[in-house]
């Protein structure tokens, strides 16, 4: 693959000021030119930037804690924002979409989805944090119906979301030599019922959400709770279509452009950091949290308080991997990429036909943000020790 050094670095202006903990500091760093440049030119002056807005890619739940924790606990204003506006979609919105149109500052979005976005239109986006360094992905089948790997899904009806939710179906069936114009994609619902009413032979789930949707349903044969035992998972992070997920998406341009939004990038990436981190020290409390923010959100997934606390456990898993927070691995990357290249839908369509930009990835801003958080002490790496969390029917 073609991405080298330079690629990493990113971007090529340099930050104009280091973040401060206050607005009035950042304003003086700004003003006096102080800061760190890697083309050598002259430093910038700018007003740093204290209100921006979030785009997510769905409705306020714990897959999202990071953000809604730093918000509650005021880590944000401790980077000098006086407002951070997180806005949730409820598929309605498309996050890349929004960013691109500048109605929100960043955004949270898959990988590939946003790879699609490139190609298609010509945009240009920077992934500068990867949030979750594997893939939640599963399809799940009624155990006994004779789907166990990606190998069987030939002939089949696959259910997926859509929206580049399938591409990983695609590309795991790509690096077997599948034919996926066999396949029948079914599009679900961000329930498990289709599964459940045998509209589709797979259905696709998250681990931190579908998946323990229909452990919280009764089995009418036994009165008790669905059991893992009942179904057969596939784990596309076993599989070799597995691609990267959840990422902080910005504006390229006004990344190269405009000073201030490159420092806001940083300052946003300390706080969101520390939210994470939080979260994974405090599931418990992240997820009352959420429930909390969800409960009283205009539009919400109807989730109960222990769903939230399983995905707050399982969201956990996919992030502290044991390397530093946010950090684009190159070699996770190109897997992406590759498979997205690979691949063919239903229709024998490729989804993409040439690599992304060098642009797609930086991880200038985000090793900016956590330097700077090791300088204050804050250990930015980590694994999570997970939780025991008993689902209950709906989970109430």
């Amino acid at each position: 693959m073609r991405h080298s050094n330079s690629r990493r670095s990113g971007i090529r202006r340099g930050l104009a000021a280091a973040s401060v903990a206050t607005i009035a500091a950042l304003a003086l760093a700004a003003c006096s030119g102080s800061g760190d440049t890697d083309d050598g030119g002259d430093d910038a002056d700018f007003e740093p930037l204290s209100s921006i807005k979030l785009q997510l890619q769905w409705l306020p739940q714990a897959q999202f804690a990071g953000y809604y924790v730093a918000q509650e606990q005021g880590y944000f204003e401790e980077e000098g924002f006086d407002d951070v506006e997180i806005v949730p979609s409820g598929g309605d919105i498309v996050p890349q979409d929004a960013l691109v149109a500048g109605d929100v500052d960043f955004a949270i979005a898959w990988v590939p989805k946003v790879l699609g976005t490139l190609e298609a239109t010509g945009v240009e986006l920077t992934d500068i944090a990867q949030v979750f360094q594997k893939s939640g992905t599963l399809q799940v089948a009624w155990k006994g119906d004779g789907i166990t790997s990606v190998s069987d899904f030939e002939g089949k009806r696959i259910g997926s979301w859509g929206f580049g939710n399938e591409w990983e179906i695609f590309a795991a069936m790509a690096a077997e030599d599948l034919d996926s114009t066999s396949v029948s994609i079914t599009t679900q619902d961000f329930s498990m019922n289709a599964l459940l009413d045998r509209d589709v032979d797979a259905a696709q789930a998250m681990t931190y959400n579908e998946w323990a949707q229909i452990l919280e349903v009764v089995n009418p044969e036994t009165g008790e709770l669905y059991q893992p035992e009942d179904f057969d998972v596939i784990s596309y992070e076993d599989t070799e279509g597995a691609m990267l997920q959840d990422a902080i998406w910005a504006d390229t341009q006004r990344l190269e452009e405009d000073p201030a939004y490159a420092d806001a990038a940083v300052r946003f990436l300390k706080a969101v950091t520390k939210g994470w981190i939080y979260a994974r020290d405090n599931p418990e409390e992240a997820a009352t949290i959420v429930y909390d923010i969800a409960s009283n959100a205009e539009a919400a997934f109807p989730v109960g308080p222990v769903h939230q606390l399983w995905q707050m456990n399982e969201v956990n898993k996919l992030i502290w991997t044991g390397v530093d927070f946010g950090l684009v691995d190159e070699a996770a990357w190109d897997k992406t990429v590759a498979g997205a290249l690979s691949a063919k839908n239903q229709d024998d369509l490729e989804l993409i036909t040439t690599e992304p930009a060098d642009s797609a990835y930086s991880n200038e801003y985000i090793e900016k943000a956590l330097a700077e958080l090791k300088d204050e002490g804050v250990e930015v790496a980590g694994e999570y020790t997970p939780i025991d969390v008993t689902l209950t029917e709906g989970g109430q």
